[in-house]
């Protein structure tokens, strides 16, 4: 039976305390080498700040770089990142986004899927970005 690795537990009533949740989620999970993160924004996941309001390029480097931090803590790395699926609240973000993951993903080659919605979880978010890797060796 594999085991599951669950990085960075958390309850959405203390991230969303103005929305009526109660759901117990986590930032990552890897399971038989595989790591799946919660889509990541503009935001630090420390003090659930957020940041970059009004600027999506500075949102879209915190959501990269919550995705360096979060692949480290389960032992892998944006080398290991196999797919990405980004949402986008308005296309003309595109360009600026992507120019963004573009430095933070170069030479990695992960498929890509991009998505615009009509909003994201907090009117102040502009664009979030999801990531599934594979952990180098097969480690869990």
């Amino acid at each position: 039976m594999p085991t599951h690795t669950r990085i960075r537990p958390f309850n959405t009533k203390e991230t969303y305390p103005e929305q009526n949740l109660d759901n117990d989620l986590c930032q990552a999970v890897v399971a038989n080498g595989v790591v799946y993160l919660r889509g990541q924004i503009g935001q630090d996941l420390e003090t659930r700040e957020s940041i970059g309001i009004g600027d999506v390029e500075a949102q879209a480097e915190k959501a990269m770089a919550n995705i360096a931090m979060l692949l480290g803590e389960a032992g892998s790395s944006l080398a290991d990142i196999v797919k990405v699926v980004v949402y986008l609240i308005d296309p003309r973000y595109r360009e600026p986004v992507y120019r963004v993951m573009g430095r933070w993903l170069k030479g990695v080659h992960p498929v890509s899927t991009g998505i615009v919605v009509s909003a994201l979880a907090r009117p102040e978010w502009l664009v979030e970005i999801d990531a599934t890797a594979v952990v180098s060796g097969g480690a869990q």
